[in-house]
């Protein structure tokens, strides 16, 4: 999975305008890399371990990346990042937590379970185009991840 357009992105959000506007601001900076979104903390979990509605997906394709809200429905974010970090299969997997939330506990114990970064989204369009795009530039084109069969 060299190629970074191949690179998909799994955004895990509740709230349609949100997801709507990371979808724009990526298509706007030109990361036209594939963007799944699940709609609450059980579908990711459902998705990231292919069971349930999702579980005849493709295991080989991995996300790049996970933009995490918190504030979800069924399995918050954070139990939805402590599950991701006790699983072997996902315990290197990048998650930055893109929240609205401003509470210090949610930052400490984000970080104390292993987020990669930890992003306030902007109430301004402009400034959350802005967040979105650095996100997508570092995360999709920048970072580079260990192949699964290099990180088991």
């Amino acid at each position: 999975m060299n190629d970074p357009s191949e690179r998909v992105i799994l955004l895990v959000e509740d709230n349609a305008d949100d997801e709507l506007m990371t979808v724009r601001a990526f298509r706007k900076s030109n990361i036209r890399n594939p963007v799944v979104v699940v709609r609450d903390g059980a579908e990711a979990i459902d998705y990231l371990f292919i069971q349930g509605r999702h579980a005849d997906r493709d295991p080989s394709i991995r996300p790049q990346v996970v933009l995490l809200d918190l504030h979800l429905p069924r399995i918050d974010g954070l139990e939805v990042l402590r599950r991701i970090r006790t699983h072997e299969q996902t315990r290197t997997l990048p998650v930055v937590i893109l929240t609205s939330s401003k509470e210090e506990r949610d930052l400490v114990e984000g970080y104390q379970l292993g987020v990669n970064s930890f992003v306030h989204k902007p109430v301004d369009v402009t400034a959350f185009f802005e967040a979105v795009r650095q996100l997508g530039m570092y995360w999709i084109v920048l970072n580079e991840m260990p192949s699964p069969r290099r990180s088991a």
